[in-house]
């Protein structure tokens, strides 16, 4: 489940968040680290359908021994990487031709993507 660490500095800074307590000590959330096998099965999975969601996130967290949330913020960031990745081999393609693509698109952009950005497990 949902792993966190206690007291972090002393001092709170910006508004309580649900990993946060309002109080003296900040709490942050512990990294969840996959095993192999529930890389190479999440990775699959996001090979045939990048947007895992329903009875199928369910399951799928189940059958990991994952919690749905781990499972969803996995498929968030993915999806983040491998928009990243399309838009680095298509500028690599255009850049053969010799088009200049705008220098708008970066990854600050992607990270706009209100649906993309959650990283908080509640």
């Amino acid at each position: 489940g949902l792993e966190l660490s206690h007291c972090v500095g002393t001092n709170s800074l910006g508004p309580a968040g649900p990993w946060r307590s309002g109080g003296p000590c900040k709490m942050k959330r512990v990294r969840t680290v996959f095993k192999p096998e529930q890389l190479e099965r999440l990775e699959q999975e996001f090979l045939k359908q990048q947007y895992m969601v329903g009875t199928e996130r369910v399951d799928l967290a189940a059958t990991l021994h994952l919690t749905e949330t781990q499972v969803k913020v996995w498929f968030q960031n993915r999806r983040i990487k491998w928009r990243k990745q399309s838009m680095e081999q298509k500028a690599a393609r255009l850049s053969q031709f010799g088009v200049v693509q705008p220098a708008t698109a970066d990854s600050t952009d992607i990270k706009d993507h209100e649906e993309d950005t959650v990283d908080v497990e509640l």
